[in-house]
């Protein structure tokens, strides 16, 4: 069965990039690109029917322009227009189309994490059936590095086999948060110190022998790295996105938006890179 991506095109100049890479996903995947613009429903249907036609000629010239501007081959698409709450009219289409992945455009308020559950994008991810991209970066070229967070949990096994079932060639980067009780009352001690180092590696070595078990799961396993940094897991994922960005993270979601996780709403209102974000369902 051939792969379906959604894109839902606001026609803004900042829903380009995110127009960009669906094109791009779309060609390297064999995949077919569904476009769909959401038109206020309360309009006069006199003013919906001349609308209607504007915004697919200017969602085509887009197409256009985006191919010729990145060299990109020409997907087999469909564009339409449909009317109601933009997030509903997302979900019902994602449904109906049974896509294979949502993408979307970064949502605008950056740096207002407060703000991030009343978009498009916030409410999207509360119920989407299936992986959904949020795109911030241009797509000249294609991904090569991606960055998962991995607590072994089965939110982030999920979320790593969607990861490589879509991208099997690239470099992928397992991310592992940990922390040592009572570091910071006896870490100055030797004998703590020495009791550390050990629980370190045999942490590092069971964490190793886990990634090996998951990756015999899978075929077409790329080239995997597991890195361990001490810390809180949102701490050290931040620290780690500003030395050294990803093309891609990579990342589970275990709750709805409204109740999501501090990580979530961080990386949502300042993205460092394109996001894909999986439930694990």
């Amino acid at each position: 069965m051939t792969p379906t991506l959604l894109f839902a095109c606001d026609l803004s100049a900042e829903n380009r990039a995110a127009f960009a890479r669906a094109v791009r996903l779309a060609g390297e995947q064999g995949a077919r690109l569904d476009v769909i613009h959401v038109l206020d429903p309360y309009l006069p249907r006199r003013v919906l029917h001349d609308l209607e036609e504007a915004v697919v000629a200017d969602m085509q010239a887009t197409l256009t322009d985006i191919r010729e501007d990145y060299a990109l081959p020409e997907p087999r698409v469909l564009m339409q227009t449909v009317t109601g709450s933009p997030y509903a009219e997302i979900i019902r289409e994602a449904h109906e189309r049974e896509v294979d992945m949502i993408v979307l455009g970064a949502h605008r308020k950056r740096g207002q994490p407060d703000l991030v559950a009343g978009t498009t994008l916030a409410r999207v991810l509360r119920s989407a059936p299936c992986p959904v991209l949020s795109v911030s970066h241009t797509a000249s070229q294609g991904w090569e590095e991606i960055l998962l967070p991995m607590d072994f949990s089965l939110t982030s096994r999920h979320t790593l086999r969607e990861t490589l079932r879509r991208f099997p060639d690239t470099r992928l980067t397992l991310l592992h948060a940990w922390d040592i009780p009572g570091e910071r009352e006896l870490g100055s001690r030797g004998d703590f110190a020495r009791w550390r180092d050990r629980e370190v590696a045999r942490l590092q070595s069971q964490l190793e022998t886990e990634v090996e078990r998951l990756m015999a799961e899978l075929d077409d396993v790329p080239e995997v790295e597991l890195v361990l940094e001490q810390g809180a897991p949102l701490e050290v994922l931040m620290n780690r996105l500003r030395r050294q960005p990803p093309d891609l993270l990579a990342l589970g979601s275990r709750g709805q938006l409204g109740r999501h996780s501090q990580i979530t709403e961080s990386l949502l209102a300042e993205p460092h890179c394109d996001i894909m974000l999986c439930r694990a369902w």
